[in-house]
């Protein structure tokens, strides 16, 4: 494991494995490096050098009061710096999300590979006082509310379904990350109906998605592979309910390596 400064003074944490082209997996919600070890492993066994990270506030990583989707965007931009550039950058749901805003920011992410992003095109979904509310309850202490209103209100989890998450302990298991929905939820609103700033990157794009996946989901994916320019969409049978399943998406990142 490694560290590396981030602009604001944020010690951000990064592993890497592997050998040949470096891509960077950029986690999702509610996630750690650890959760993107067997993705890793499959990128290392198709011949990639993959490299994890904990977002801030998430793992052995640092954070820092008021932190924005700027500061995250920083904070891959220092991982790719600190490994020696990326030729790729794998994103998952929100983690999708921070790729795509660091290729509009004209970060070095190289080829982007977009699974299953969680975008608002319609601006039909929640709004800035979700992170105001889940802020209120971080600071209040009450951690594994915060990590269900997330569940519920930004990703759209049954009401009985996080219940019965709280009562087998899943939520507790999730509290340490409770700072981290904050953070997801302003990131996901600053793509909220896209500007075409937003949408400007001049890296070649794969959005991935599974067959089975939420509605939502689907159609986000479908929509940001047709409205960026000379993005292609794949449709992974083997990942299914935003899911990624490892070796699948190795491949496809594999063969979009040897497309460029």
């Amino acid at each position: 494991m490694g560290f590396v400064i981030s602009a604001d003074g944020t010690a951000i944490s990064f592993t890497d494995t592997g050998d040949g082209p470096t891509v960077v997996i950029v986690n999702g919600a509610l996630s750690t490096a650890a959760d993107a070890a067997p993705l890793a492993a499959a990128l290392a066994a198709a011949g990639v050098r993959a490299v994890t990270w904990d977002r801030r506030a998430r793992g052995a990583s640092g954070d820092r009061a008021g932190s924005t989707p700027e500061d995250e965007v920083a904070d891959l931009a220092a991982v790719i710096d600190a490994i020696g550039g990326a030729d790729a950058v794998l994103g998952h749901s929100s983690g999708a999300v921070l790729a795509l805003c660091a290729a509009s920011r004209r970060v070095p992410t190289g080829a982007l590979f977009l699974s299953e992003p969680p975008i608002d095109f319609d601006g039909t979904g929640f709004g800035p006082e979700l992170a105001e509310r889940l802020q209120e309850l971080v600071d209040a202490g009450q951690a594994i509310d915060a990590v269900a209103t997330f569940q519920r209100d930004a990703i759209g989890i049954p009401a009985e379904a996080v219940n019965a998450a709280r009562e087998h302990g899943q939520l507790a298991a999730l509290a340490p990350l409770a700072q981290s929905t904050v953070y997801d939820t302003r990131l996901t609103l600053r793509m909220r109906q896209p500007t075409a700033a937003l949408l400007d990157v001049a890296a070649p794009t794969t959005v991935l998605r599974g067959a089975q996946t939420f509605p939502f989901l689907l159609a986000a994916s479908d929509r940001l592979a047709a409205v960026l320019p000379g993005a292609r969409l794949v449709v992974v049978p083997e990942s299914v309910m935003h899911r990624p399943d490892p070796a699948a998406t190795a491949r496809v990142v594999t063969d979009g390596l040897q497309r460029r």
